[in-house]
């Protein structure tokens, strides 16, 4: 345990190009290149969390005067996901979360039921924070834990079932985001996505960020259009016009920076990733190695900033809209890419669609937020959390609002049925996602013969 904490304290910018540096000298890449490609992930990873933080600190202060400006009064407070994650990892089910995601990982690799290799251990969390809460629903620590094994084991599957999207999309060869926030709002999009496409004359609306351009010029240009979503977010804010300048330009310099940010990280992964695939293609004649990242590799795309800047009045205006809803959106109100950069590539940048498609994922994650508060404000008194002044519980849409969290909780209301019932269709899932795999490879290699 010491050591695990250990680990969490250096962060990710320091652990992950150890990790890098030892991963590529098991794939046999020269040591220099390694250790050249293990510090350009640190160092893109710095630079992604330099942006991600001017976004939040730019967008916090105007969430929150705008709760002030439109007479928001909701009694559950959203503490946003590194108050989560902290919460998360402070539990009992959290201490174990790196080892057990690290062992069903390796599992499920020799097994043949998965080809994601997941190196972004600290977004564990995810899996400790489901666990956490099934543990004190049902008071029961081993329920519990399998709960989080089989959180593990669904992202996993989700990882492989998405690779190939975010490959054809964002251009990330071998590259995939097993995130626990993330992945789940991609099954969401998939039935969506052939919903939007039976609706006449909506199924035509072309609203990608090129497409936006074109039809929009200078305005459609990703910088411009920060600058006109920030504008307005600070006018809602109720703001003055420096601040609303002010937080036009932040925006702006978000959606300019975080692409460049993330293409300086890929730099470091490209060799990692094409050693990878050697390694595989050598060893295992036809199969894959997904390389499992951070989703911030996809937030800083353009439609993902943009819709995500549509959707903070929104989600702000359902709150008080959606009949039950008791949440406050406030924490994770700046988190929001994080929320639709896997519909992105299912919508295929279709800002709208995107929107749209959040907007429902929310209305229902809200309620969802609300429902397990009680459960969620206990494992924050247990991990000595201290709660926000004046809130009577405390809960966030990352990853309070997150599908994922409905399936596990209310799968736990049946018991261990429930839990290994949910794991026996994750592995049914990924044994035919590995089946199809091998009669692809099959094909391929009596083509190629």
């Amino acid at each position: 345990m010491n050591v695990i904490d250990y680990l969490l304290d250096l962060g990710a910018s320091v652990v992950l190009p150890v990790f890098i540096f030892l991963i590529g000298l098991i794939l046999r890449v020269k040591p220099g290149q390694a250790f050249r490609a293990g510090l350009t992930v640190g160092i893109g990873f710095v630079g992604i969390n330099l942006v991600i933080n001017l976004l939040v600190e730019s967008l916090g202060p105007a969430a929150k005067d705008m709760v002030k400006q439109w007479g928001l009064d909701l009694n559950i407070i959203d503490v946003g996901w590194p108050a989560t994650s902290a919460i998360a990892f402070g539990s009992a089910v959290g201490a174990l979360a790196i080892p057990i995601g690290l062992l069903v990982n390796l599992g499920m690799l020799l097994l043949g039921l998965t080809r994601t290799l997941n190196i972004d251990m600290w977004n564990l969390w995810h899996i400790a924070f489901t666990g956490a809460l099934v543990t004190i629903m049902t008071d029961n620590f081993v329920l519990g834990v399998i709960t989080a094994i089989v959180h593990a084991m669904l992202l996993l599957v989700l990882g492989d079932l998405s690779a190939k999207h975010i490959s054809n999309y964002y251009g990330y060869q071998n590259i995939t985001f097993p995130h626990g926030t993330s992945a789940p709002y991609y099954l969401i999009a998939l039935p969506l996505e052939k919903l939007f496409n039976r609706i006449p004359g909506f199924r035509d609306w072309k609203a990608d960020p090129e497409t936006i351009q074109k039809r929009l010029g200078i305005f459609g240009e990703s910088t411009v259009l920060g600058l006109i979503l920030g504008i307005l977010i600070g006018l809602l804010a109720g703001w003055e016009t420096k601040e609303v300048l002010n937080l036009g330009v932040k925006t702006a310099a978000v959606m300019l920076l975080l692409p460049r940010m993330v293409s300086l990280l890929m730099e470091g992964l490209i060799p990692i990733s094409e050693a990878a695939e050697q390694f595989v293609r050598k060893r295992f004649p036809g199969r894959e190695l997904y390389i499992g990242m951070d989703s911030a590799l996809a937030v800083g795309h353009p439609a993902a900033i943009a819709a995500s800047l549509i959707m903070v009045p929104i989600v702000l205006a359902m709150a008080v809209i959606v009949p039950g809803n008791q949440v406050l959106p406030f924490g994770d109100l700046a988190t929001l890419p994080f929320i639709v950069c896997m519909m992105v590539p299912i919508f295929r940048g279709n800002v709208i669609r995107t929107v749209i498609g959040a907007t429902i994922s929310l209305a229902f994650g809200l309620l969802l937020a609300t429902y397990i508060a009680p459960l969620f404000t206990t494992a924050a008194k247990n991990a000595g959390f201290n709660m926000p002044e004046g809130a009577a519980a405390v809960s966030s849409l990352v990853d309070g609002a997150v599908p994922t969290t409905a399936i596990f909780i209310f799968g736990a209301k049946l018991g261990y049925a429930g839990i290994i019932g949910i794991g026996v269709l994750t592995l049914v899932a990924a044994y035919i996602m590995s089946r199809r795999h091998f009669r692809t490879e099959q094909k391929g290699e009596a083509a190629e013969g």
